[in-house]
């Protein structure tokens, strides 16, 4: 992997975003195409959104659970390093419609430690090859 290049439809992802950041910090040389690569890291799904769980008597969302998927492979030329694999985590919070801005904080805060969670465990995997 000593250079590196993330394909991925979109990439302002924050999975992108904090895979990139990590690589760099990591040392590896991130090149803007594949042609110049000695691997591939294919991001093929990055969604994120969030479902309700729970509801009051008065059909009011009470609890709600933020979930990130990703969907990735590794390259290194002539093989495959890593088959596909399809990673999500979920995280739940409850909801009181009184505290709007301080719930959106807190959605918008568990979905950047999902992010930093998947991300970690895609390193791992990737640190074991």
């Amino acid at each position: 992997m000593e250079r590196t290049y993330i394909d991925a439809d979109d990439r302002h992802s924050l999975f992108y975003r904090q895979l990139r950041s990590r690589f760099e910090s990591a040392g590896v040389d991130l090149v803007d195409s594949a042609a110049d690569a000695t691997a591939t890291f294919t991001i093929s799904f990055d969604e994120t959104d969030q479902r309700v769980l729970s509801v009051s008597a008065r059909n009011v969302p009470t609890e709600y659970e933020v979930f990130y998927t990703v969907e990735y492979a590794l390259d290194g030329g002539s093989s495959s390093l890593l088959e596909f694999q399809t990673l999500t985590l979920t995280r739940d919070y409850t909801y009181d419609s009184t505290l709007v801005l301080g719930k959106a904080r807190e959605e918008e805060l568990l979905r950047e430690a999902i992010v930093d969670d998947l991300v970690r465990i895609v390193l791992k995997q990737i640190s074991t090859l």
